[in-house]
């Protein structure tokens, strides 16, 4: 049976690759104080559209009723949940989170239906915070070996801009606009002509030096103050807005030549009146571009009518943090460690139990030694 489009099976080596992924973002994430939290999937519709209406994503919703006719949706991602989990904690509060978020929309290559989110945000935030979540996030990405670049932006710098120009409809300006990156300039030019906003395209595409003329615009002069003591470089990209209408300030977005969809991307808003800022990345596409090794399985002992030495040897060695898989039939043991990548196969029978040594067998090469426990031990960890 076929999953259901836009909804993806995962095992194996992607699978592993994923667990790996997961753990250098968490670890990455408690080195810079942030703390976990969880978040049901399902939410109260209204909750979930609330003050977002008008966004793209708030339309794309899973919409669903329980027994009790209750209209309820599916999250789509995690920042709305922070209203609720946010309330009460001593500031600034710093939280992560990993999971699945849903929405309903066409699929692609690089877009899903189901997609697995790692965001981490601060309650209580000012531009030294965004400067600090921007050096967490180019942490993951070198640990992960993935050429990228930091695109930034501010909502109110777009804000004034329009504003000077006498545009009304800002929002839908803003929408039009951050798709510059997305659609040829000429299907851009014609979205703005809709709401007589044409003329403003040409001074989204002037030089950074034109924009420091604008209040805003010293946020982030300040941000990359900050960014620069952190040693991370950032790019000012002015026509950079983010899809979602509650960011308030500095927006980032994180880039890469292999895709062109964004790896990363977040920004500040409130959070129950409360200054806020955060990052957001996207399992699935940081997965199909990161450059790592998973942990490798280290061995499969067989046992060979010796199932006590055999579960007693798995025991200790897994006492030392050595990864094992436990067989009893020795041609499937072997079939499984070729087609596993497993590097080694430990033979415990008759004969290496009255030598009170093991054999092990490099599965590469084909070799085979006699070991003591301590020597295999020595081997296995190398």
């Amino acid at each position: 049976m076929e999953t259901v489009k836009g909804f993806n099976d995962v095992s194996g080596e992607e699978a592993l690759k994923r667990e790996r992924i997961k753990e250098i973002i968490v670890g990455t994430f408690k080195l810079y104080g942030f703390e976990p939290s969880e978040t049901p999937v399902i939410e109260y519709e209204e909750f979930v559209k609330e003050g977002n209406q008008s966004d793209e994503a708030v339309s794309d919703i899973f919409k669903l009723q329980d027994k009790g006719k209750r209209n309820l949706a599916l999250r789509y991602e995690f920042t709305f949940q922070l209203k609720r989990i946010a309330r009460n904690k001593k500031l600034p509060y710093k939280r992560y989170q990993i999971g699945e978020v849903f929405r309903d929309e066409p699929v692609s290559s690089n877009r899903f239906r189901q997609f697995t989110q790692c965001d981490a945000d601060i309650i209580g935030s000012s531009v030294k915070e965004e400067a600090e979540v921007l050096a967490l996030t180019s942490r993951i990405f070198k640990e992960l070996r993935i050429d990228s670049e930091i695109y930034v932006n501010n909502r109110k710098l777009m804000s004034e801009i329009l504003d000077g120009e006498k545009i009304s409809n800002k929002e839908a300006v803003i929408k039009e606009i951050d798709k510059l990156d997305k659609l040829p300039e000429k299907a851009v030019l014609e979205n703005l002509k809709k709401y007589k906003a044409e003329k403003i395209l040409s001074t989204f595409k002037k030089p950074k030096g034109y924009f420091k003329k604008y209040k805003a615009y010293s946020e982030i002069s300040e941000l990359k103050k900050y960014c620069d003591i952190y040693k991370i470089k950032i790019n000012f990209q002015p026509s950079l807005a983010r899809g979602l209408s509650y960011y308030t300030g500095n927006v980032f977005e994180i880039k890469t030549k292999d895709i062109k969809e964004s790896i990363g991307a977040g920004g500040s808003y409130l959070v129950n009146g409360i200054q806020s800022t955060g990052i957001s990345f996207g399992l699935d596409r940081v997965a199909s571009l990161a450059k790592i090794k998973t942990e490798e399985k280290r061995a499969v002992i067989i046992s060979i009518a010796q199932e006590k030495k055999a579960i007693e040897t798995a025991n200790r060695l897994r006492e030392r943090d050595i990864p094992v898989i436990l067989m009893y039939k020795v041609s499937n043991a072997l079939e499984y460690a070729n087609s596993s990548n497993i590097p080694y196969v430990v033979f415990i029978g008759e004969k290496e139990i009255k030598q009170k040594k093991f054999k092990l067998r490099d599965m590469k090469s084909g070799k085979e030694k006699m070991l003591a426990e301590e020597e295999l031990i020595k081997t296995l960890k190398s």
